[in-house]
């Protein structure tokens, strides 16, 4: 097993699919994980996995885990609003699909989110997000890989 340097996983755990395959790459790298979720969900911890929950308010877990993340911690999240807070920590920011946010990205990103706001409050909803595929949790697990292998050899990402 590789060892990191000091860096987490930190991991919006509420809605993650992709939990395992964090698990299995982030054990491949000894790297610890951290998983924070509300009190409404259930998350064990195991060897490497430390869980923390939080109340059910909509923004908890967000807000815990923007005050505990650290500059090159990786965050994995949907969340649009809190992938903008820990790339300003410079944290390196994945979504459960493998998407990477970045500084370039992320504007547009919030756009679409305060768009999607205003939509729900005039009373349009969408459906959501599309179940998550076993081809999306393999690429997300290959995305997580190479993120990992690119931060331990240091290079500028």
């Amino acid at each position: 097993m590789l060892r990191s340097q000091a860096r987490t996983i930190v991991v919006d755990g509420d809605a993650c699919p992709v939990k395992k395959e964090i698990v299995a790459v982030a054990r491949s790298f000894g790297i610890p994980v951290l998983m924070v979720s509300s009190f409404d969900h259930v998350l064990q911890a195991e060897e490497g996995v430390t869980v923390v929950q939080v109340d059910r308010g909509a923004d908890s877990a967000d807000l815990y885990i923007a005050n505990h993340v650290s500059a090159g911690d990786v965050v994995i999240t949907q969340d649009y609003g809190l992938a903008a807070l820990a790339l300003g920590k410079r944290c390196k920011v994945l979504s459960n699909r493998g998407q990477e946010y970045d500084n370039s990205n992320m504007d547009f990103m919030l756009e679409s989110r305060h768009a999607s706001a205003v939509e729900r409050r005039r009373g349009h909803y969408s459906k959501g997000p599309k179940a998550i595929t076993a081809e999306e949790k393999m690429n997300f697990q290959h995305k997580l890989t190479k993120l990992l292998t690119l931060l331990q050899e240091n290079v500028e990402l």
